[in-house]
């Protein structure tokens, strides 16, 4: 049986997919998929033995064109690679009216969520069948509810992501005395404040730590040379490409990251990993599998779900508000860097005696 996933983006909702497949492999062994996926996290779906073949899209580059996508040589490629292979089943796990236009260029029967499971419900149109999936769970478990709805088994009780761990480096004896933090997000009211980050830096380094710190962009390199500042055991990784980033945090003793992407691949890879949420809920979103410690901000506005802090602290005595206000956003003044420090210092113990 051969099945086309279009599941283009973001990192977290790729990776988050990774579960699904792991468990068709083993309710139908003789499955393969072909997935398509935006250009920029190809490496992903291949690391999975069920994936045959990966279909890049360009979707972000496209769209800065869009007028003159019909005529682009690339994209015209693209609609060709979908109809080169005969699919039995096309699953939309993403659940956007980009992902279902993608699926209705495909000659095979469709499926996905069903009204009620989605925000962009006009994606339903291009669909054979629709399933009601809770949207109350997490992402993960919603991706492999669809995917056993579509397929017709009962999933595993327990996640997989699948992943060929060796290949990655994920071996005991290459792990260091060093933690990965993983600063940088897209949104204002996800980013933990530089100066607990820098904080944070000082006390993993007393106790004999080095931090090492990522970043994807410009904003983000600064940032963290900012927070390595004049601290001899932190350092600031050059660029890396995914499967890098992966082999670091093989590597790497534990990592701490904000609401992104690269705290999903951390999850996937089974690493211990301490994730900070603010405007988000970890809940529905959070770090899923072995190993993953959370800690949700205690405001009462928190998780608020916005990109930007609306927050007015209402409810605060004066001098409990100028106590919160000077973080931003205020909702991790919560989440101190020494509470931050205890629950890491809880992580790394639980993993050494593990």
């Amino acid at each position: 049986m051969r099945v086309l996933v279009v599941k283009v983006s973001s990192l977290g909702d790729v990776i988050h997919t990774l579960p699904a497949l792991t468990d068709a492999r083993n309710a139908i062994p003789d499955i393969e998929f072909d997935w398509v996926v935006e250009e920029a996290y190809t490496e992903i779906p291949a690391w999975h033995p069920a994936v045959s073949k990966v279909i890049p899209v360009a979707f972000r580059r496209w769209r800065k064109n869009i007028f003159s996508l019909f005529f682009n040589a690339e994209f015209r490629r693209f609609r060709r690679d979908l109809k080169t292979s005969p699919y039995d089943l096309v699953i939309d796990a993403q659940g956007l009216l980009k992902s279902a236009v993608i699926c209705g260029m495909v000659p095979a029967r469709t499926v996905g969520f069903d009204r009620q499971s989605i925000r962009e419900k006009l994606a339903v149109s291009y669909y054979d069948e629709s399933y009601a999936v809770s949207r109350q769970q997490h992402a993960v478990e919603r991706t492999r509810e669809l995917f056993s709805c579509a397929l017709g088994y009962n999933k595993a009780a327990q996640a997989d992501y699948g992943i060929a761990a060796v290949e990655l480096g994920k071996q005991a004896e290459q792990v260091d005395r060093s933690l990965l933090f993983l600063h940088g997000t897209t949104w204002p009211t996800k980013l933990w404040p530089q100066a607990y980050w820098q904080e944070l830096t000082r006390l993993a380094t007393e106790h004999n730590y080095q931090v090492k710190l990522l970043w994807g962009n410009e904003e983000e390199k600064s940032r963290a040379q900012r927070i390595a500042g004049s601290n001899s055991k932190a350092r600031v990784i050059d660029r890396q490409a995914i499967t890098g980033i992966a082999k670091l945090m093989c590597q790497s003793a534990a990592i701490v990251a904000v609401d992104t992407g690269l705290a999903h691949l951390a999850a996937a890879l089974g690493r211990p990993t301490l994730a900070l949420y603010g405007a988000s809920d970890a809940e529905r979103t959070g770090t899923y599998g072995e190993n993953q410690k959370h800690l949700q901000a205690k405001l009462s506005c928190s998780p608020c779900l916005k990109r930007h802090c609306e927050y007015k602290g209402k409810e605060l005595e004066d001098e409990e508000k100028a106590k919160v206000f000077t973080v931003q956003p205020p909702c991790f003044s919560t989440l101190s860097p020494q509470h931050v420090w205890q629950e890491l210092a809880r992580v790394l113990a639980e993993h050494r005696e593990s």
